[in-house]
């Protein structure tokens, strides 16, 4: 039977299933999330886990910008340089979405050079051969290790 929204304790914190059911995501997600200090906790005198309706907006961001390819670190950084770590407003995803902007250029201008010269690969993976059209005539990359190094950058 649904609640009455009139009855619903917007100030009561959420169980981590209860996290885990709004946002879509598996509980265990939220205890990595956690571990990797993206989200916090409150605990219980009976040490289990309780958070803040916040976190709801918290995971959003985090799955908005892993779904693009951002790395959590990245995700990481840019949350913990919000005051406070405080919930991430409208002006707040214009700064993250700018910082993130030029790493996901970069990376829809690598997928498209791969995607255009892709007929021309003999598919052996080591974009090293002399004749690569993916960027590496001369094999000029080998020093810096076997295998696809221009798509392992950064």
């Amino acid at each position: 039977m649904a609640q009455d929204k009139s009855t619903i304790d917007i100030n009561r914190p959420l169980t981590v299933g209860e996290v885990a059911a709004r946002a879509g995501v598996a509980v265990s997600t939220l205890h990595f999330y956690e571990e990797r200090k993206l989200i916090q906790s409150i605990r219980t005198g009976g040490n289990q886990r309780r958070y803040r309706r916040e976190v709801l907006r918290r995971v959003a961001v985090i799955k908005a910008a892993q779904r693009v390819g951002i790395p959590l670190a990245d995700i990481g950084a840019a949350l913990s340089s919000l005051p406070d770590g405080r919930v991430p407003n409208a002006q707040d995803w214009a700064g993250l979405s700018a910082r993130w902007r030029s790493a996901l250029d970069r990376r829809i201008e690598d997928l498209i050079a791969l995607r255009d010269h892709l007929d021309g690969c003999i598919g052996c993976g080591c974009l090293s051969i002399t004749a690569c059209p993916l960027r590496n005539p001369e094999d000029r990359l080998a020093e810096q290790g076997a295998g696809a190094q221009l798509l392992l950058r950064p």
